[in-house]
């Protein structure tokens, strides 16, 4: 069934009809990869809980009555390094979304590591 449309345009029906359905089927794809259902486990919260963890030991967070926790740069190292555990044993085996999201997260974690333990100055600082 074909259409025309005004200023001369021609459009056909079956066309629409199918980039509709690939949308929806794309829509689909994506929320199931990126979501899970509620009370399952998966891989985003996994690197979440390991990227915590290193954040709370490199000192970047607050007790529950406000106090400062103490940088433990021993616990933060070993969390990093599980991460890169973690990347070297999913190779191959993550969706694109996923392996952009644990490069990101390991080297945002290291750059903040190595300021941490003072290789490296402060933006716009002298080294610590």
């Amino acid at each position: 069934m074909d259409e025309q449309q005004p200023g001369g345009l021609h459009i056909d029906s079956d066309w629409k009809a199918e980039a509709a359905r690939e949308k929806e089927r794309l829509a689909s794809q994506e929320s199931t990869e990126t979501k899970a259902a509620p009370g399952e486990a998966n891989f985003v919260e996994l690197l979440n809980l390991l990227a915590m963890q290193a954040a709370i030991a490199l000192g970047g967070y607050q007790g529950p009555g406000g106090e400062r926790i103490a940088p433990n740069p021993a616990a933060a190292k070993h969390q990093i390094d599980l991460l890169g555990v973690l990347e070297d044993k999913t190779a191959g085996n993550l969706s694109d979304e996923e392996k952009k999201m644990l490069d990101g997260v390991i080297y945002e974690l290291r750059m903040q590591y190595v300021q941490a333990v003072g290789g490296v100055p402060s933006p716009g600082g002298a080294p610590k």
